[in-house]
């Protein structure tokens, strides 16, 4: 995905990624990452979990936003399982 963001970038359209493996996020260097320690094929959370998958969307367009820089890594301290997720503010459903 790294690279298709990297291309995507070049043409004017912003991207953010979303990752399971920082090392891999660091080889490839995407515009934006947000990297989450989350068991592996789980991106945004938990199946079902609308709250906690919302977290992950509104955090990562967030980053679309407000990254100053190209090929920052933004890791929240998010634990799988043992967080509390509200809706972002506005998000219902």
């Amino acid at each position: 995905m790294g690279l298709i963001a990297r291309a995507a970038e070049a043409a004017g359209i912003a991207t953010v990624s979303i990752v399971g493996l920082r090392e891999i996020a660091e080889r490839v260097r995407p515009p934006r990452t947000v990297h989450l320690k989350w068991p592996f094929g789980h991106p945004l959370g938990e199946p079902g979990n609308a709250a906690q998958q919302l977290s992950v969307i509104h955090y990562a367009l967030e980053k679309l936003y407000t990254a100053e820089e190209p090929g920052l890594i933004f890791e929240p301290d998010w634990r799988w399982r043992r967080e509390r997720y509200a809706l972002p503010e506005g998000w219902d459903f």
